[in-house]
Parts: C-alpha cells; structure tokens; sequence
C-alpha cells in the first residue's frame, strides 16, 4: 500500500548526464524534481550534487531525445515537456570546431553550438576579422563530393598538423561572444591598402588576442601551395547536376549547430554563399578580400564556373604569376614598419574611395540628359534550320529599350522591332584575338527566350552598349551612377585580355621556375603542353604587371563577377505540372529555369518583380508569386527545400543594406525573411 501523502507528491526522480572532464567524479546524477521547478533551479540542484568548484556559466541542458537546448533557465519542467524518460546532457554552450576557409587552410577554434549558426558565423567572422558574416555560411559537405578524397584517405588518414590554424584560446572559449577582431569602427586603416599585410600597431590596438599578426598574415595573403596531384584528389563537378550538389549541405541559418547533428571537433566548411560583396575597403577588408579572391581561384580551377581559354590564361597571370610572386615577396619583407596616419587624413581618403557617383556636373547632366546610344551593330539571328542571319542595322538604346532600323535616315519612322531588356539576361560573347565583341540577350517571351545576338566593331563601342545592357537587365537607365563604372570594369577587363606575344615573353619559358598545371583547370593541362601554357600566361601577364597585391586581387574578383555563370547557385527542381527536372539558378536579383540536359535557360524571373514567396511544408513545395499574375511553384530533389528558401530570403535581406545604416544586423528581419513558418 502507498501513503496519501507518497501519492498526493509530485516529485519524480531525473537522470541527469554531465559532460566533465573528472575521472574521479560519476558522469551520471539522479535529482529529484517537481514538474514546477524551473531549469536554473534544476543546474543549481546538480552544481550541488557535483561538489566541484568551476565556472558553469556556459554549461547548459541538452535533450537528446528532442535534440533541443532548455536555454530558457526561467521556464519551468511542465512548461519544458520533460518528464522522467528525459535524457538530459549538461554540457559545454562553446565546443571546439574544425573550419575549412575558402583559401583551403583549416583552423579549429571554439564555436557557440547553441546559438543560431547565422549568430555563430558572425562571431566566428569577428574572430577571424572578416567584416559583412551576413554574406557568409557553414557548409557541411556531402558525401558525393567528398568521394574523391576518401581514395586517398585510406593512405593518409590524418591532416598535417601544420596546416590547422588552432584559435582555440580565444576570448570565445570562456563563452563570452567575440569583439570586433581587427576591424577598427574609427576611419584608422588597419591594412596596408596596396600589400594587404596588416600595420603592426593596429594589432596591438584591435586585436581579440587569437588572431596574431602570423595568423592575420595566413588569413590575408595568399599562399598558393595547390599542387596537380592535390587537384586531381579534389571534387570537380562535371554537369549542372553535379554543380547542385555542392549547394546541398549548406546549413540551416535559424537552428544551432548541436540541432543540425554538429558534434564537437567535426570539420565544416566556412564559404560565401551570397554573392553580393558589400562595401569592399583595401584599408579594413584585406582578409576578406583574400578569402573572396581565394574561393574565386578554387572555383575556376575546379570548373564549378565555366570561362573560355582567353579568359583562363588571364585567372592564371593574375594568380601565379603575379598574386603568388607579390605574396611571397610581402612575406620577405619587414612587415612591422610603422607609419603614422592621421585619422582626419585618413577619413577623408577613405571617404574618397566610398563615396559612389561623380562631380557636381556629372549631376546635373544625368537630371538634364536623357542618356542615348546610337551605332550601326550587325544583328544575328539563330535559325534552327539554316545558317545564321548576319545584317547592319541601325541601334537606338534608349532608356531599358533597344529599337532598330533599316539604316540611320530610317530611325525618325517607326523600328523593324522593339526590345525591352528589362529581366533579360545578357551574356558577353568576346574574343579579343580574333577581334569578336559580341552580346547575347536572351529575352524573356511567354513560351521561353527569345536568343538575340548584337555584334559591336571594337571595344570602346563594345563597353558601352554591354553596360548598357546590363543596367538595363536590372531595370536601371543610363542615367544611373553606375553607368561609367561598369563601361570602365569592362573596358579593364578587355585590356587584361588584349596581349600581344613580344621577344622579351617568348624567351623566358624556359628559365621560369612555374608549374603552369597549378594555375589552370586541368581541361587547359590536357588541352596543352607545359612549355605552351607557360609562354601564354607570359604574354597574358604582359597587362597585370604593373599591379599592386591587392589591386591584383580586385581585379581577379572583377573579372570572376563578369563570367556569365558567376553567382548563380544550382539545384535540382520538379516544376509542379512538369514531368522532368530542370534545374534552378538562383542568383542575387533573379530566378533562372535552366534545362538540365543542354544547359540552356528557359525563362528568367527577377526579384523587383516578386510579390511573395512561401513553402508548404508538408509536401515541401516552394511557391512564388510575380507581378502580371505569374506564379510558380516546385519541389527541391537535390537539397532540402529549406535551403533554397533561405537562399532566395538571403538575398532579399542583404538587397535591404545601405552604407547609411550601421554594421549591425536586423537578425530578426533576417530569420522572418529566410525561416518560413514550419
């Protein structure tokens, strides 16, 4: 028989587990418990039990079962839903973790695997002082694309210890978040804007302590050590198929690292995900220029992008033979030489370098003018059957509009046809050796794209109606502020591309020390001899010669931000009513339904003309909706729909900064924009 007074209690007994580091002390504990009794009062009944001094400021309850963390220490058991069955863990908030960044070098430091992982990569970016953590996320990598590796892993099982960075005694380990790493909030750069290398001063001044001027050293400079062998062990997606599986494990960006299966010393990958660099600054940004350009280079190498022979030879002069030269001499040199800068000086350089648009005339002229292109172009035509259609007319580009005539008397009548560029996708079609300055639009219709080509006589002609067009894409005129920049990016770019072969280049082949297979993917090894590669990234780096470090870096990251393919992110879809899956382009402005099998894209939907966007959860669909009554909806195969979600939510969230604004983040807004309500 049980008393009235044993069977009118409440108190149940719970198992708790401890994770500490005390042989002589049990793991497990049994506590006696009310349903009423809150999470601090349950910690503060097991400290007691322990009987050890130490901090426990960052241990806390995880539930093994319901793989959630019980944060809320003010809640009570029944309001928790633990019961007796409950297997409770007290461990460790901040566990250590193993990071590959973009440049390939690991480094393992201490993260927060409760909080959310937008909250952890923030902080991880502040120890390794790489501004703007919103344009970056956690990878964990797939088994398809890690196939290659675990051949070789049989042979070598263990990474060498040189190559991991350890950060492991940061401020993080004790739990309390990270401060501002290196990046100064007052105008004083803190990086030698032309080298890269930090000021030795700045690092007494900003450092957090783990991130030491040897260690800044490895995170702002390149250190090319990508041997063909290393190459060939490496994931290269071949189709569009296999470029989705790359997309496939990135992490949720509104549950912590514990919830998404993350244990302590697991390696995960730290990469940009949205490719829309925001505010980039020489003087504050030279890590994370490095890692930009660092995951620019691999992602050339490895043909996650493609680019033609004349643009790869230019990737390979700006990285081997000039990146890595620069590099290795910055090494060599003393790198504590002081200089003092005033920061008045140096604020209103900085100013200089940030402040978009022109003088004072540039702004009345854009209010007074009304921008316009007139030339003569040739017009091709792709025809299914029969040869391409070459003929001169005359071109109008006016506003987001290109009309065209029989000829230049003709253009006061009415055009043979009108194209409106608005949501089109302009691709360049460009040869500089064979004098080839081409544009390929292709135009949004109701049954698919309409393929216009644009043929242009030189550069300078060539330059402005590209940038043209590309504004146009967006929505944007010629009146816009960013038409010069973008007529110059171009025209820079056709000049790194125009080399001539002289007997200076044609002689050095052969006593230059440089293994070309390092420097091109390996469909250029195959294509050509070593000695041939060698003499044409010579006559390449003819143009980029002159160019400081980081100005060599811009550059590589300008010419990657022109390929056609460059931001798009790629996953397999089954349009709803489609009987076959396409594949899905994301990029920072627009959708792109692309065809899996000839790689063609079939229609393009920009976000300025998206009304909402949800999931359904239950039957993981996506559904979007578009102005003129245009939805869309479909099921991810190759990740889960919760990541291309959160990637279409990211890139609308980071549409939202402004340089007014400080450098703090409205996390809300983000999870609101990329959580769903699932």
């Amino acid at each position: 028989m049980v008393s009235s007074t044993e069977y009118g209690s409440h108190t149940w007994d719970l198992l708790l587990t401890v994770d500490h580091q005390y042989e002589d002390v049990d793991k497990e504990f049994e506590v006696t418990v009310t349903g009423d009794l809150h999470v601090g009062g349950l910690m503060l009944k097991l400290v007691e039990e322990i009987k050890k001094a130490q901090d426990w400021s960052d241990y806390a309850f995880w539930w093994e079962q319901k793989k959630c963390w019980l944060l809320k220490t003010h809640w009570t058991l029944d309001k928790c839903g633990v019961q007796a069955d409950a297997k409770l863990i007290f461990t460790t908030q901040h566990k250590m973790l193993r990071l590959r960044l973009p440049n390939m070098k690991t480094v393992r430091l201490k993260v927060s695997f409760s909080s959310t992982v937008f909250r952890a990569v923030s902080d991880i970016c502040k120890m390794l002082n790489i501004r703007r953590s919103e344009e970056l996320s956690l990878l964990k990598q797939s088994e398809g694309t890690l196939k290659k590796k675990k051949k070789k892993d049989k042979n070598n099982k263990e990474p060498a210890t040189e190559d991991i960075i350890n950060l492991g005694n940061s401020p993080m380990s004790s739990g309390s978040p990270a401060n501002s790493g290196l990046y100064s909030k007052t105008m004083t750069p803190i990086y030698d804007p032309v080298s890269g290398s930090p000021a030795s001063s700045t690092i007494t001044w900003f450092s957090d302590g783990s991130l030491n001027e040897q260690n800044c050293s490895i995170l702002a400079l390149s250190h090319p050590t990508c041997s063909p062998e290393m190459l060939a062990e490496m994931y290269q997606p071949r189709t569009l198929a296999d470029k989705a599986k790359l997309n496939a494990g990135w992490l949720d960006s509104s549950r912590s690292l514990m919830e998404q299966g993350v244990v302590e010393e697991d390696q995960l990958v730290l990469r940009f995900k949205y490719y829309t660099f925001f505010d980039l600054n020489p003087k504050y940004d030279a890590v994370r220029i490095n890692q930009i350009y660092e995951q620019a280079r691999w992602a050339i190498l490895l043909e996650e992008i493609d680019c033609t022979e004349e643009e790869m030879l230019i990737f390979a002069a700006l990285q081997a033979y000039h990146v890595s030269k620069l590099s290795l001499s910055s090494e060599t040199q003393d790198s504590t030489c002081e200089s003092e800068v005033d920061e008045v000086e140096a604020a209103l350089s900085n100013l200089e370098v940030t402040l978009e648009g022109g003088s004072k005339s540039n702004i009345l002229e854009d209010i007074t003018d009304i921008p316009k292109l007139a030339d003569n172009l040739k017009l091709v035509r792709p025809k299914k059957l029969t040869l391409k259609a070459i003929k001169t007319y005359w071109f109008i580009f006016r506003d987001t509009s290109i009309s065209y005539f029989k000829n230049k008397e003709s253009a006061l009548g009415e055009p043979i046809e009108k194209l409106n560029l608005k949501g089109c996708e302009v691709v360049p079609d460009v040869n500089v050796a064979a004098k080839k300055f081409g544009i390929k639009l292709l135009i949004p219709v109701a049954d698919g794209m309409n393929e216009v080509y644009l043929r242009c006589d030189n550069e300078d002609q060539y330059a402005r109606w590209m940038a043209a067009c590309v504004l146009a894409s967006k929505g944007r005129t010629m009146a816009d502020s960013s038409y010069q920049p973008e007529v110059q990016k171009i025209l820079s770019f056709l000049q790194m591309k125009n080399w001539t072969m002289c007997s200076q280049a044609s002689s050095e082949p052969e006593n230059v020390d440089m293994k070309p297979e390092c420097f091109v993917s390996p469909r250029y090894t195959k294509k050509f001899k070593s000695k041939q590669l060698i003499a044409r990234i010579l006559e390449a780096h003819q143009n980029v010669s002159q160019m400081s470090l980081v100005e060599a870096k811009l550059r590589f990251i300008q010419a990657w931000q022109s390929l056609p393919e460059f931001g798009l992110s790629y996953y397999i879809v089954r349009f709803k009513g489609s009987k076959k899956d396409d594949v899905l382009g994301v990029s920072y402005n627009r959708l792109i339904r692309i065809d899996m099998a000839t790689g063609d894209p079939i229609t393009t939907w920009r976000f300025s003309n998206m009304k909402q966007w949800n999931v359904n959860w239950e039957i993981r669909q996506v559904a979007i909706e578009f102005d003129q009554n245009v939805s869309i909806a479909f099921t991810c195969l190759s990740a889960d729909c919760k990541i291309i979600h959160e990637c279409i939510g990211g890139y609308i969230f980071l549409s939202t900064r402004s340089k007014d604004h400080s450098e703090t983040l409205d996390e809300e807004l983000f999870h609101k924009l990329t959580g769903g309500q699932e």
